[in-house]
């Protein structure tokens, strides 16, 4: 008798088991996160999911079975809309321990599905990038200065709000999304920028979806900008750690990106331009590649420090700063060897201070005040060739104070004249500079 309810209580005990792990995972939550050329659908599950997918034609529609799991929201609830997906709505399942989750999409997407850990504010996800190749190459495609009109173009400041979509950023104390921060300051500082003659903004986001770091620096470049500048804002584990901070590229970050681009023989025609059809060697096409790459990253990290300097200068008259010389590191949104790149830390968003001021939109507007006028200063000084500022600056007297560190032959690079150039027109008879002196420049 004994034995018989031993027997008995297994039993009991397999099937309770069996009933809670038949359906060990569940649908949570249904996102969707449109972008102009794509749209990201995110399902938030309770565990790791297990899943497959193929997709149908006629009409267009991608099909996601999840095994052991079982529905608990309603997905046609969904109320964002997105041009890319008409709805999503569940189906008959392969059986009765998993659930089948249909897309209805409006054409033929590239998709791309994987799975994400738990990061605070979500739990598991699965997400499912679906992409519209033909509205992609010309979503993030400006409207540029005609082909024929090679001078008195616009400076362009590309300005690139760190995360958003899915990627929420750091979190404050008051649940403050660092997405919203970066794309409210990244905005007024666009305004900025557009409502100056001769300056021009691209934004590499303009509302809350996700574009990947290394994607971010290929919208630049197709931009044609002069400057690319990330905004974020820090967190540590803490609350203590305060203030803002700018970053440039380290030089070691820098090296491997040299490397890698040298790899990629098919960039180098971006670089070299009109030159690429007439050097056919292939040989001699990589030595050339090799020292424009070498000269585009040196001249790319020094504008990049110079900028980073300016805008800290400015930044500390209207909050306080974390590090008052620019930090070097390996992100990689500033890797781009042929513009320069800075990315601005605006505070620590789980400061609870700052985090109280970043919510306040006149303290994000004198944080995009203080950066607008740090590279307006430089850009006046420093004018890229073809553009209207430089062909102002060829009618004006450009002059240069001397600062410490700064010699003959560096101010040549920076300003791309000559060191004799700069003696004549200063009656300088050695190459030696003072601190505070000020310079005449010559034009290019």
């Amino acid at each position: 008798m004994r034995n018989l309810r031993l027997h008995g209580l297994c039993i009991f005990l397999l099937w309770m088991w069996a009933s809670v792990s038949y359906a060990q995972n569940a649908v949570e939550a249904l996102r969707l996160w449109p972008s102009p050329s794509n749209t990201r659908v995110v399902l938030d599950l309770t565990e790791a999911p297990e899943y497959s997918y193929f997709t149908l034609s006629n009409p267009d529609r991608l099909v996601i079975d999840l095994k052991n799991t079982s529905a608990s929201v309603d997905l046609t609830a969904q109320k964002k809309s997105s041009p890319l997906v008409k709805k999503v709505r569940y189906s008959t399942p392969k059986n009765d321990s998993s659930v089948r989750v249909v897309l209805e999409l409006t054409k033929k997407l590239t998709t791309e599905i994987f799975a994400l850990p738990p990061t605070a504010p979500y739990k598991n996800r699965l997400v499912i990038d679906l992409t519209d190749g033909s509205a992609a190459s010309s979503a993030q495609q400006p409207v540029m200065t005609t082909a024929n009109s090679t001078r008195d173009r616009d400076i362009i400041i590309a300005i690139d709000a760190g995360h958003g979509g899915e990627d929420p950023g750091s979190i404050g104390p008051k649940r403050t999304y660092e997405k919203n921060i970066t794309l409210s300051v990244s905005k007024k500082l666009a305004k900025l920028i557009d409502d100056e003659p001769g300056l021009r903004a691209v934004m590499t986001r303009t509302g809350d979806y996700y574009i990947s770091p290394n994607q971010r620096p290929e919208i630049a470049r197709k931009s044609k900008a002069d400057l690319l500048i990330s905004i974020h804002a820090d967190a540590f584990t803490t609350p203590q750690p305060s203030g803002a901070s700018v970053w440039v590229l380290s030089m070691g970050r820098a090296n491997s990106e040299l490397g890698r681009w040298m790899e990629r023989t098919e960039r180098h025609s971006e670089l070299l331009g009109g030159a690429a059809e007439v050097i056919q060697d292939t040989v001699s096409e990589r030595y050339l590649a090799q020292a424009l790459l070498d000269m585009s990253m040196d001249h790319s990290l020094t504008t990049s420090y110079d900028i980073s300097r300016n805008v800290i200068t400015e930044l500390k008259q209207v909050t306080k700063l974390h590090k008052k010389q620019p930090q070097a590191a390996s992100l990689a949104v500033l890797t781009s060897p042929d513009i320069p790149s800075i990315l601005v830390e605006v505070g620590f968003i789980s400061n609870p201070t700052e985090e109280k001021n970043l919510n306040w939109a006149k303290h994000r507007q004198r944080l995009a005040n203080s950066v607008f006028k740090a590279l307006k200063q430089y850009f006046k000084r420093l004018p890229p060739d073809g553009t209207l500022w430089a062909n102002n600056a060829q009618n004006e007297k450009r002059t240069h104070r001397v600062r410490s560190g700064e010699s003959l032959s560096l101010l040549a690079q920076r300003y791309n004249v000559r060191i004799r150039d700069i003696k004549e027109a200063n009656n300088l008879r050695t190459d030696t500079v003072r601190i505070g002196q000020v310079l005449t420049i010559p034009s290019t």
